[in-house]
């Protein structure tokens, strides 16, 4: 079983992009062919509201609905019509501050709620028509051959993303009884025993449209589209296998372009519009301080000054090192909401430039709480391995480290990013930042 492509376990989101745009054009040439309108000279306001629409549902989160096992259809409406309003308000605004001549008819009132109001019912549509078939599509069962020992510790991982589906672990007579379209990870350790030799044969006989043999970890790849360290061999992936190991690898040379390009373009423009007035409400609000200098982790472990603004109040100097909690007493006012929209990290900008990190990859961490972290967490060190990121596939997918066991979670994120970094990987990533930083949904 080989991991998924990154658009394969999102189809169904693709899929649904895709009907809504079919619908917002069918509709509105219908409106046009209806009323006699032509659409010449209307292409501009066409792509605006089209753009908003999309883009405001998925910031609504009309399109991640479609992951959620269970879809509650009023939560579905809310967020729809929520996505209507906000959308002919953003075009109302445009159009009261640019004033378009009179032909323009595509921003007309009345035109816009008879082109979006269809499109949302359209949209309705399509998700409860998609989940649907994803319902009736018969899931395959999620099995677990191996010691009851193992199996608790494979299931450890679920039991942290709860929103998938939960492998099930059964003994070896079970096993055998099981039919229907299967999936059984089948553990390693058992290959060799006499006792499942003969079961694993009559299970690689069947169907491999109805039973799938593969292993635990291939599994959580999958399901869980990150690397459990503790499902690891120890002589997991060398750093020799990396394609971006060697110095002028083109992926290593493309990514390095693409961060000083992009470090550069958002420095200019969050400098005057963001840096700039943050920086004066920190100084307002305790006259301390604006940026906050501390040392961190990079690549192969070589440290550096990372530089973030400051969002706890003035400490010691030698003030003891502990976990950030949520509702912490240190963080200030103005610390929260940098902390939530994640605009403390804009400075890092300038250690992207200087190549101390990149836009996408692991987040560095202190060297002293490193040093716990590296003791009880296999392949800790592996996450040196790529610079490290501003944001990163652990940043997107898991909340904020406050123990080691959530910073177990976040390394299986950073060992799958490790392993399958890709450049539409790195966009997703970057989408999704962006989204939680609009939705001021960082911590």
């Amino acid at each position: 079983m080989m991991p998924l492509s990154w658009r394969d376990p999102r189809r169904n989101l693709l899929t649904c992009v895709g009907l809504d745009l079919l619908g917002l054009v069918g509709v509105l040439a219908g409106l046009s062919s209806i009323w006699s309108q032509p659409l010449t000279g209307q292409l501009g306001w066409m792509v605006t509201t089209i753009t908003a629409y999309l883009l405001l549902g998925w910031l609504l989160g009309t399109y991640t609905l479609l992951s959620w096992r269970r879809l509650p259809r009023w939560t579905l409406i809310q967020r729809l019509g929520l996505c209507l309003l906000t959308t002919l308000m953003l075009v109302a605004i445009l159009r009261w501050v640019i004033n378009p001549p009179l032909d323009i008819w595509l921003v007309h009132r009345s035109t816009q709620m008879s082109w979006l109001l269809p499109t949302t019912l359209w949209s309705l549509l399509v998700r409860v028509s998609l989940r649907k078939g994803r319902l009736q599509a018969e899931e395959p069962k999620l099995i677990l051959l191996s010691s009851k020992t193992e199996a608790d510790q494979t299931l450890q991982a679920w039991r942290k993303t709860p929103t998938r589906l939960m492998p099930k672990w059964l003994p070896a007579a079970e096993v055998a009884k099981q039919r229907g379209p299967l999936v059984i990870a089948v553990s390693p350790n058992l290959r060799h025993k006499a006792d499942y030799k003969k079961l694993l044969e009559r299970l690689e006989q069947r169907d491999p449209r109805e039973c799938n043999l593969t292993t635990p970890l291939a599994l959580a790849e999958r399901q869980l589209e990150r690397l459990p360290p503790k499902l690891l061999p120890e002589a997991w992936l060398s750093y020799a296998e990396i394609p971006w190991s060697m110095l002028f690898s083109p992926q290593r040379q493309l990514k390095r372009v693409a961060d000083v390009v992009l470090a550069m373009l958002l420095l200019a423009v969050t400098t005057p519009l963001l840096l700039l007035p943050a920086a004066l409400l920190i100084w307002l609000e305790d006259r301390g301080p604006i940026f906050y200098i501390q040392e961190r982790s990079g690549w192969l472990g070589q440290p550096f000054m990372v530089l973030k603004l400051r969002t706890m109040k003035v400490l010691p100097p030698h003030a003891p090192i502990s976990w950030t909690m949520p509702g912490d007493p240190r963080i200030t006012r103005i610390g929260n909401w940098l902390r939530r929209s994640r605009l403390d990290e804009l400075p890092q900008l300038i250690n992207v430039l200087r190549g101390d990190m990149s836009l996408i990859g692991p987040r560095p961490e202190r060297p002293e709480i490193e040093h716990e972290l590296e003791a009880s967490i296999p392949h800790y060190r592996k996450r040196h391995w790529m610079r490290p990121g501003l944001s990163g596939w652990a940043q997107v997918c898991a909340p904020y480290a406050a123990s080691v066991e959530d910073s177990e979670l976040k390394l299986s994120y950073d060992l799958y990013y490790l392993k399958y970094f890709s450049s539409w990987l790195d966009l997703m990533i970057l989408l999704r930042t962006i989204k939680t930083v609009l939705k001021v949904g960082g911590r």
